[in-house]
This record gives structure tokens, sequence and C-alpha cells, in this order.
């Protein structure tokens, strides 16, 4: 026979009957996404970009009028709504920034404040989470220029070559494309909303991409933070050849 069950906390902040460290699984969402967010902003507003042979930093891809002719702030700014709304909107950072900068909650089985009033993502700002499937529209065509100058960075002076920078470039945007096709939303689009695929158009085709796109579904959170961490070390490595810093090793 099971026991009695034990009377629940007082609903605060942090009350719980879970006896385990739960706090730990929310330090290294505030130390990489904080960290994260800290450094793409300052670099954002930095409005210098950086290039160096065939090198160019993923934060200004594609670069939009660099010396300023009719837009006097960061190239930056230009491109920033693209792959910031589709990870501010992503189903698996929102779970992860909710807790850990909002504390809401701050975990499973863990008390919210006592006197939040839930309104969901019905309210602006958050009714915009709503958007997240056009911001994967959006995403795919970053992800174009993010391949095209993964391949540019195989030519130096016209001549095939391989540096350090070619390899992180090129791991960098195979890890933002696995990310982004690994999306919900597209899951959804290919044929989650389905309840029959045989009766559907195209049906088996479908069902197809849709198991290759569960497969990398079932990876996004994984996903979500190694190409986090990508896209942030190859513009830091792109910045620091730039600027005379480090030298890139050639390897080929």
């Amino acid at each position: 026979m099971a026991g009695s069950p034990s009377l629940l906390p007082e609903s605060r902040l942090g009350s719980t009957l879970r006896r385990d460290a739960w706090w730990v699984e929310i330090l290294p969402v505030i130390f990489l996404l904080g960290g994260f967010g800290l450094y793409a902003t300052l670099r954002a507003f930095e409005g210098k970009f950086y290039e160096w042979g065939p090198y160019l930093s993923p934060f200004y891809s594609p670069l939009i009028d660099p010396l300023h002719h009719w837009w006097k702030f960061s190239p930056a700014l230009l491109i920033l709504a693209g792959p910031l709304g589709f990870r501010a909107t992503c189903y698996y950072y929102r779970k992860a920034y909710y807790r850990a900068f909002f504390l809401d909650p701050p975990a499973c089985a863990v008390g919210e404040p006592a006197n939040r009033k839930y309104q969901g993502e019905t309210k602006f700002p958050f009714i915009l989470q709503n958007i997240h499937r056009y911001f994967f529209y959006l995403a795919v065509v970053f992800i174009l220029f993010l391949w095209h100058d993964a391949i540019v960075s195989f030519n130096f002076d016209g001549h095939f070559g391989i540096g350090l920078g070619t390899l992180i470039l090129t791991t960098n945007v195979i890890l933002l494309t696995l990310y982004t096709f690994s999306c919900h939303s597209l899951r959804h689009l290919a044929g989650g909303k389905l309840d029959c695929f045989s009766c559907a158009t195209f049906g088996m085709p479908r069902h197809a991409a849709w198991r290759g796109i569960t497969f990398l579904n079932e990876r996004h959170m994984l996903l979500a933070w190694c190409s986090l961490i990508s896209v942030g070390s190859a513009d830091f490595y792109v910045r620091l050849v730039a600027s005379g810093a480090i030298h890139d090793l050639r390897i080929l």
C-alpha cells in the first residue's frame, strides 16, 4: 500500500518537494545563452565587419552596405531580425529562457512567484512567438548565404585551399543547417499535421521526409546548443584573424 501523500509546500518561488539540485539545470542556460546574447549584441552594435581573405564573419552575412552609403549604422542590424527571431521564438529556447531568466517556472514541479498572473503567449510581446514558422522561412534564406560563404572559404586567390577558418565556417553552416531543419515547424509542415499519410497528396514522400525530420527533431536541443556555440566561435575566429591577433592555419 502506498503511503499517504505528503502535503504540497506553500506556493512560492522555489517551493518544491524535489530533493535533487534542480537549479543546476538552468545554470548552463544562463551562462551560455546569456553570454552569447551579450557577445552578439556587442558585435552587432560594434559597426565594424570582419573579413579576411575568403572568410566573412557569419554575424555580417550577407554583407549589406559595408561602406555606409545609405545605412549609417552597423550592417549587422540589417540582418539581425532573421537569425535572432528564429532562435528567440524557437520552441526549445523558449522553454530554456523562460525557466532560466523568467523563472517561469524555474523547473518542473518547482514553485513560481505567488503573485504571478499567467497569460501565456496571448499578450504582447510574447504573442509574437506564434510567428515562429515565418522566421523559419527567413532562416532558410540566411542558411543559403552562409553556405555560399562556406564554399567561398575554399577559394584562396583563385586557387582551391583549406584553412582552419574554412573548416570552422563549414562546420558552422552544417550545424546551423541541421538545427534549422530539425525545427518543429518544418516537421509539422512535412507531415506532423496529417492523420493519414496514405490519404494525402504525395503522402509517401511526405512520410519519408517527416521521418527524417523527426530523427533530427529528437536531437533539436543538442543541435540548438552546438549551432549556438559554432556560430559564436566562427565569428570570433574571423574577428581574431582579420584584426591580426592570430594567423589562420593553412592546411592545404
